[in-house]
């Protein structure tokens, strides 16, 4: 019988399903630390997502009929608050019940961020097209769910963006310019 995964493709899904696990239990654990009723919404809506994600993959590979994976589709609360105001300094807590929605969204947003780019890697490594899509979206779906919460977030003013005098970002942005296609030479 001929094999119908990679030793690659193998590993990494393993490591995929492994990273959503621990994403699960990180978060079950942030749950008693949300007060904020808006957070805790936001918590519990994402784990029973990651949940039925998780069980997709599963079902995906064990039963070799990869079905597309679902999207996600996070609340979009409001427009960006650009600039900064009045930043309050950052440091470690000293005890867990100083543990608050702050935390608690940040912790999110870093398990979103890293398993986002561990699975748009893994979807590289993959010959299974179907399996390379599903991975694919995976990653999709935790940027997707990164972006909910650094929403809320930005809202609430704990991830404040900074921003530049505007010559500097005028002469940034103006620096490039497209490429006239006509003088583009082909090579042969």
């Amino acid at each position: 019988m001929p094999a119908h995964y990679g030793a690659h493709e193998i590993m990494e899904i393993h490591e995929v399903l492994s990273d959503t696990i621990d994403g699960i239990n990180q978060f079950q654990l942030y749950r008693p630390h949300a007060r904020d009723q808006q957070m805790r919404s936001i918590l519990d809506k994402q784990v029973q997502f990651m949940t039925q994600e998780y069980n997709n993959m599963v079902q995906a590979i064990n039963q070799r009929g990869i079905t597309e994976a679902i999207p996600y589709r996070g609340s979009r609360t409001a427009a960006p608050v650009y600039g900064l105001d009045n930043p309050e300094a950052q440091t470690p807590n000293t005890s867990i019940q100083e543990m608050d929605d702050r935390d608690v969204a940040s912790g999110m947003l870093g398990c979103h961020k890293a398993s986002a780019s561990f699975r748009m890697h893994a979807s590289l490594e993959c010959a299974d097209l179907e399996l390379r899509r599903m991975l694919q979206q995976g990653a999709i779906n935790c940027a997707e769910q990164a972006y909910e919460v650094w929403q809320y977030m930005n809202q609430k003013g704990y991830y404040q963006v900074p921003t530049m005098k505007d010559v500097t970002t005028s002469t940034m942005i103006n620096s490039y310019s497209p490429i006239n296609t006509g003088q583009v030479r082909q090579f042969q």
